[in-house]
């Protein structure tokens, strides 16, 4: 393959772990809010003067990012991070597409822990884009240990992607209630009903959500302590406060905020989402124990 200029955006754990899988097949540039010792490490300007980006900006905060330090040279995009803006309901196609044209866009998903990237451990993804040749030129900077797929549902990568978050926190209070596996095995199972359910209502094809993009992420995510949100869970289990949670934790759980975008849609469109009700309800202070109840009779 011939060198083409590339750069990740946002220097987290996951943007790390893109830029190094990538690393391995040829010169990739990283940039960040704050300055990191990687290699590669370059400013801002300099990575947005590349054709291909990788962005990693968190999902709350890419709205406010776009608007003040973006440049559209006509890059070529694909979005890695998962979620729903909070405080307008707005999806990540709907915040990226004020600034960047469709055919300009790709959104990745798929089961991908960071920490097994860097291991360069086996994994697949799914690169959803309404553009084919976008995914045909971005599937060969990833390394053959990361298996690329397309699709163009982006809807549903994006309902599956912001879903499983909240159902890792559902599947944490559930291990950390000591529920046992057949409640975890319910919970998930139920969880992906209801997914489909919201996606269904956004026009999302319900084979995605047998995929990767959602199961195989939910299934993923909802059963290991890898996971940020399935350890927000845990801690809500514990009846620890959410600030308590969130700060020893140490980095950004989207479930938490994602749960209430999820919740206030759901509310306005009026889709059924028992289970993330309940998770929003918890982290708003209510009894694990009592949300339990009032699940098993609902």
């Amino acid at each position: 393959m011939s060198q083409k200029s590339i750069a990740v955006i946002g220097a987290g754990k996951w943007g790390q772990a893109i830029h190094f899988a990538i690393s391995k097949q040829q010169k990739c540039l990283i940039t960040n809010r704050t300055k990191k010792n990687i290699k590669n490490f370059v400013s801002l300007e300099e990575a947005l003067s590349c054709e291909y980006l990788i962005i990693t900006v968190p999902t709350q905060a890419v709205g406010q990012w776009l608007k003040s330090s973006f440049k559209n040279n006509n890059q070529k995009i694909v979005v890695a991070s998962k979620g729903i803006e909070a405080k307008s309901g707005r999806f990540l196609k709907e915040i990226y597409e004020a600034f960047v044209k469709p055919d300009n866009l790709g959104f990745l998903s798929g089961p991908s822990f960071a920490s097994e990237v860097m291991q360069s451990l086996p994994t697949a993804i799914v690169i959803n884009s309404t553009n084919k040749q976008l995914y045909d030129e971005f599937k060969d900077f990833f390394p053959p240990n990361i298996k690329c797929y397309y699709s163009d549902d982006i809807i549903g990568a994006e309902v599956a992607g912001a879903y499983k978050n909240v159902l890792a926190i559902a599947s944490g209070i559930c291990d950390g209630l000591k529920l046992g596996n057949n409640a975890r095995a319910a919970l998930i199972s139920r969880g992906l009903v209801e997914m489909r359910r919201f996606g269904n209502h956004f026009g999302a094809k319900d084979e995605t959500f047998i995929g990767l993009s959602g199961a195989g992420d939910l299934f993923l995510t909802a059963s290991s302590s890898l996971s940020r949100n399935y350890r927000v869970g845990l801690g809500i289990s514990n009846n620890k406060t959410i600030d308590t949670i969130i700060k020893e934790l140490g980095e950004i759980a989207e479930g938490i905020m994602t749960c209430k975008a999820i919740t206030k849609l759901s509310k306005k469109f009026e889709i059924y989402c028992p289970i993330v009700w309940e998770v929003a309800l918890m982290i708003d202070g209510k009894s694990p124990q009592q949300s339990l109840n009032d699940l098993l009779k609902s």
